[in-house]
């Protein structure tokens, strides 16, 4: 909040100075010197809903209606967003440099721009840079407007003139009021323009997209109000040398956040991926040891994925814990109910598990197979290609039901998979299976299951 600036004024001659004078230095008269206060300018109010009824209403007043959704034309990103975006939605969207933040953006308004103008405002690039890559993305859309400039009220006005279907700020760190007297990016301008953003989008119901960018520690810049404010923030993850990135919804208004998005980064622009679980098996090693594929349930699709565990004896004093893509807490777990109940011994060993393609597997369905990875790494022996794991693990080294699995089942038969170790509860209440089904109750019955061909 802006304070009161106190200064002093002559009352002969009205000279103001930051300090107090005995004689006047404009008049020269003495005595004359007044302090006086300057009340701030009042800080401009952000609506942040549209206006509605100036009384409260019962729920059943409440229309019921389904809220308006509009297609962006790119089918992984409708996924995340729970079926398109919908009227009058703000979405946050965060990821490291260069992962295609820009380019997803820009060929989303190009396909909503077939339906109405579609305003894109950057403040990173100039125009030309933008048409170079709209040229390189086959982007060649009547609708689509482009606007560089950093002033957001420049932008909001502009915006409010035109009326666009969509509007999509690339990126808010670099807009700025200038009444606010702060540099681009500092909190006080990320909130304020953040604040008037979703006001506007309120208010007209334009679905706006904003770009935000990250720290080191991979979190959106600026304050934490930012993704308060917002009706949906969005993270889009990958590698720069690998072509796959990931899109993940960490909150979503108006959908669900277990969605994922998948896309293949080529030289003509972002390419959504179809089918994920062929793509996340394409490279899996065959007859390799540390190598199993279970089943994870993403959103409303199921994904295979595959688990690699590696065990080897430790070098240092104490044995190491490395994991990426699993909780590194659980594979510690596993790791204790094989040394406990199955006798496995992994104390002077050091243990790595991954889960290919950069998928992060947070269900427990995964603990059978992270266990059956690293029983096949510290046996050095490799499990049947074609079958599935599934089931989480208990303390008592019991094997627990996991949800949803008919859809898992369906998925790894499509894949060519011919059999699936299951918790045996899971069994009860299946009709015509699509795979072969081996039932098993504890951890030391599934042990058994896994190499049973080898005998």
């Amino acid at each position: 909040m802006a304070k009161a600036k106190k200064f002093f004024s002559c009352q002969a001659c009205g000279h103001r100075t930051a300090q107090w004078f005995g004689r006047c230095p404009g008049c020269g008269a003495w005595n004359q010197m007044a302090e006086e206060t300057l009340a701030p300018e009042p800080v401009r109010s952000t609506r942040a809903f549209a206006p509605g009824s100036e009384r409260p209403l019962r729920l059943k007043e409440i229309s019921a209606d389904r809220e308006i959704r509009w297609l962006t034309g790119l089918s992984e990103l409708d996924r995340v967003l729970g079926g398109g975006v919908v009227a009058g939605g703000v979405v946050l969207l965060g990821g490291d440099p260069g992962i295609g933040k820009s380019t997803l953006m820009l060929a989303a308004l190009a396909r909503l721009a077939h339906h109405g103008s579609a305003l894109y405002v950057t403040g990173e690039e100039s125009l030309r840079q933008t048409r170079m890559r709209a040229e390189r993305l086959g982007i060649d859309s009547d609708g689509l407007l482009l606007l560089a400039e950093n002033d957001a009220d420049k932008i909001l006005k502009l915006a409010t003139e035109l009326k666009p279907r969509a509007l999509a700020i690339d990126s808010i760190q670099t807009l700025c009021l200038p009444e606010l007297g702060s540099a681009p990016g500092t909190t006080g301008q990320v909130r304020e323009i953040s604040g008037r953003l979703v006001a506007f989008a309120k208010q007209t119901e334009t679905p706006t997209f904003i770009v935000g960018h990250v720290t080191k520690d991979g979190a959106i810049a600026g304050p934490r109000l930012l993704e308060h404010m917002v009706d949906t923030v969005l993270y889009f993850e990958g590698d720069r040398g690998h072509p796959y990135r990931v899109l993940r919804a960490h909150k979503n208004r108006f959908g669900s956040t277990n969605e994922i998005g998948v896309f293949e980064m080529k030289s003509s622009g972002l390419s959504a991926v179809l089918d994920p679980s062929a793509l996340f098996l394409s490279e899996r090693p065959t007859d390799a040891a540390g190598s199993v594929v279970t089943a994870s349930i993403s959103g409303t699709r199921p994904l295979l994925v595959e688990i690699q565990a590696l065990v080897a004896p430790t070098g240092y004093g104490t044995a190491r814990r490395t994991t990426m893509g699993v909780d590194h807490n659980r594979v510690a777990l596993l790791a204790a109910v094989l040394e406990k109940k199955e006798g496995v011994d992994l104390v002077g060993c050091d243990l790595f598990v991954n889960v290919a393609g950069g998928i992060e597997l947070s269900e427990p369905s995964g603990d059978l197979a992270i266990i059956a990875a690293l029983v096949s790494s510290v046996r050095d022996r490799p499990l049947d290609a074609q079958t599935l794991v599934l089931g989480e693990v208990g303390l008592a080294g019991e094997v627990r039901a996991v949800a949803q699995i008919e859809p898992r089942l369906t998925e790894a038969a499509k894949m060519g998979f011919q059999r699936a170790i299951i918790p045996a509860a899971c069994v009860r209440g299946l009709e015509s299976p699509p795979l072969q089904l081996i039932p098993v109750s504890t951890v030391g019955e599934a042990l058994a299951a896994f190499f049973a061909r080898d005998r």
